[in-house]
C-alpha cells in the first residue's frame, strides 16, 4: 500500500502528530484511522478518492470532527480531511467558502460585515456538515436552516469527478444536499449561500432557573410551549431541561432576537420569575461570539435527536423528566432540550429540499456529559435505553444529531423523501462508495 501516491499532508500511524491528528470534538470517540490526508486543494481530494478505490480500503469525510457518533473518523480506514480548505470570498449578495470552513470563521466574515447568517451554535462545527444535515441555528425561523440559504455546492463525486450542483444543473443532488446529512453522495469542497439583508444589532437572551425542581421546570416547559404559538419569527429559544451537578434540577432557554432589548423583554416577560433573566443588545457578531464562547473546547459526551410534533401535557413532561431524575455514574450533566423551529424554516414544503420533518414544532436534544473516559461505556447505555423511550414521544430523527437506534434509520432520518434521495445515490454514487454506518444505501 503506497502512501506515497497520496497528495496533501498525509499522516499514519508513524506520524509524530498521529494522535493529535485522530482526536475528535467529543473525546468519547476513541477511533485510529489507517491514514489521514489533510487535502489542501480539490485534487488532493480526488487523489484519496482514487487511492481508496485503487486498494479498495473504505473511507470517511472529516472536518471539524463534530459527528455525534464518530461517522467522520474510524478504525484501519482513510479519513479525508478538508479542514485546511477554509477560504472565504464574500461580496454584496453571496459568501461562498469551502468545505472546511467552521462557524466562527464564517461569522466573522459574515457578521463582521455587518449580514446576519443562520448558522449553528458551536464554534468549531464545519459549517459544510452544517449544512449538508438542515443546520439550526437561532436564526433559522427568521432566515430558514442553513440549507435554505444554499446556492450551489462544488462535489467531487465517487468518480473523482467535480461537478457543480444548483437549481439549474445537477438538480437532483442540490435537493438531496440539503438536508441529507454529509457523506452520502461525495465530497463537499465548496458552498456559496445567498446573504440576508444586513442587520447590524440583536438581542442575546437568557435565562435560568437553577435549583428549582422538576415540578417548576414542567410549568416553565408548559409556558415554552405556549409561547411558541404564532411566535415572532425574528425570536428563537432553546430550551434545556437539565440535572447539572452545579445547578441542580432547572431548565435554562438560551436565545436570539432580531430587534430591541426593551421588545425582547416585553416579548419575554412571562419568563421574569427565573433566577437569572438576561438581555443584552449588542452587534450580531458579538452575540453568535457569545454564544461560541458558551462552548468549551471539546466533551465527553453521548447524545442524540428527534423531532416534535405536538404539545407535551404536565404529566407527560414529568415522565420524561423522570429519565433523568438521576444522572448516570459519573455524568456531570444531562438534559432533554427543545430546539425551536417554525417561521421560515416550515415556510418551505416537506419535498421541497431532502430536510423532511419542517412541520415539526421542535427538534428534541438528549444528551449526557462526563469527564472521566472510565465512565463512557455505562453513559453510552443509559443515553441509548432513555433515547428509546424519548423515541416514542416523539416522530423521525434529526440527521444533525445523530445516533445508533432500532429500526430503520433511513426512515426515521429522511421520512417520505427516502425512496427520492436513494435514486439519486443510485446515480452518483452506484457502488456506494461513499459509506458509513447510517450512510444512505444505493
Amino acid at each position: 500500500m503506497d502512501f506515497n501516491a497520496l497528495s496533501g499532508v498525509v499522516v499514519t500511524k508513524e506520524s509524530p502528530n498521529y494522535e493529535e491528528c485522530c482526536l475528535s470534538w467529543n473525546r468519547a470517540i476513541e477511533k485510529h484511522p489507517l491514514v489521514i490526508v489533510y487535502c489542501q486543494e480539490n485534487q488532493d481530494v480526488i487523489q484519496a478518492i482514487k487511492w481508496a478505490k485503487q486498494y479498495g480500503v473504505p473511507f470517511r469525510i472529516r472536518s471539524g470532527t463534530h459527528h455525534y457518533e464518530g461517522y467522520s473518523t474510524g478504525d484501519q480506514l482513510l479519513v479525508i480531511d478538508v479542514s485546511c480548505m477554509n477560504r472565504i470570498e464574500l461580496n454584496e449578495t453571496t459568501v461562498k467558502v469551502q468545505g472546511g470552513v467552521r462557524n466562527r470563521e464564517l461569522y466573522e466574515a459574515v457578521c463582521g460585515a455587518g449580514y446576519p447568517f443562520p448558522g449553528g451554535g458551536c464554534p468549531t462545527v464545519g459549517v459544510a456538515g452544517y449544512t449538508l444535515g438542515g443546520g439550526w441555528g437561532y436564526s433559522s425561523r427568521l432566515f430558514g436552516l442553513g440549507c435554505d440559504q444554499l446556492i450551489e455546492a462544488e462535489v467531487i463525486t465517487a468518480e473523482g469527478q467535480l461537478i457543480v450542483a444548483n437549481a439549474n444543473q445537477h438538480e437532483d443532488l442540490f435537493w438531496a444536499l440539503r438536508g441529507s446529512g454529509g457523506g452520502n453522495f461525495g465530497v463537499v469542497t465548496s458552498l456559496t449561500y445567498r446573504l440576508p439583508e444586513k442587520i447590524e444589532m440583536a438581542t442575546l437572551i437568557n435565562i435560568d432557573y437553577k435549583h428549582v425542581g422538576f415540578a417548576k421546570v414542567v410549568d416553565v416547559a408548559l409556558r415554552y410551549q405556549r409561547f411558541f404559538k404564532n411566535l415572532d419569527r425574528r425570536l428563537n429559544l432553546k430550551m434545556a431541561m437539565y440535572n447539572s451537578e452545579t445547578k441542580g434540577k432547572g431548565v435554562k432557554l438560551t436565545g436570539l432576537f432580531y430587534g430591541s432589548k426593551e421588545e425582547a423583554q416585553d416579548l419575554l416577560s412571562l419568563f421574569q420569575d427565573a433566577t437569572d433573566f438576561d438581555f443584552d443588545y449588542m452587534t450580531v457578531l458579538q452575540a453568535n461570539r457569545e454564544i461560541q464562547d458558551s462552548h468549551p473546547e471539546f466533551e465527553m459526551y453521548r447524545s442524540g435527536g428527534r423531532f416534535i410534533h405536538r404539545d407535551y401535557s404536565a404529566d407527560e413532561l414529568l415522565t420524561m423528566l423522570d429519565l433523568i431524575d438521576e444522572r448516570a455514574q459519573g455524568s456531570l450533566y444531562t438534559a432533554i432540550t427543545f430546539y425551536g423551529l417554525g417561521g421560515a424554516i416550515a415556510d418551505i414544503e416537506k419535498d421541497e429540499t431532502a430536510f423532511y420533518y419542517r412541520d415539526a414544532s421542535f427538534i428534541l436534544g438528549f444528551q449526557s456529559v462526563w469527564e472521566d473516559p472510565k465512565y463512557r461505556a455505562i453513559n453510552n447505555e443509559w443515553v441509548l435505553e432513555r433515547f428509546n423511550v424519548l423515541a416514542t414521544y416523539t416522530r423521525g430523527s434529526f440527521i444533525n444529531f445523530p445516533i445508533v437506534q432500532p429500526g430503520d434509520y433511513e426512515k426515521n432520518y429522511y421520512g417520505d423523501n427516502l425512496e427520492a434521495l436513494k435514486a439519486v445515490k443510485r446515480k452518483y454514487d452506484p457502488e456506494g462508495i461513499f459509506n458509513f454506518e447510517q450512510a444512505i444505501k444505493p
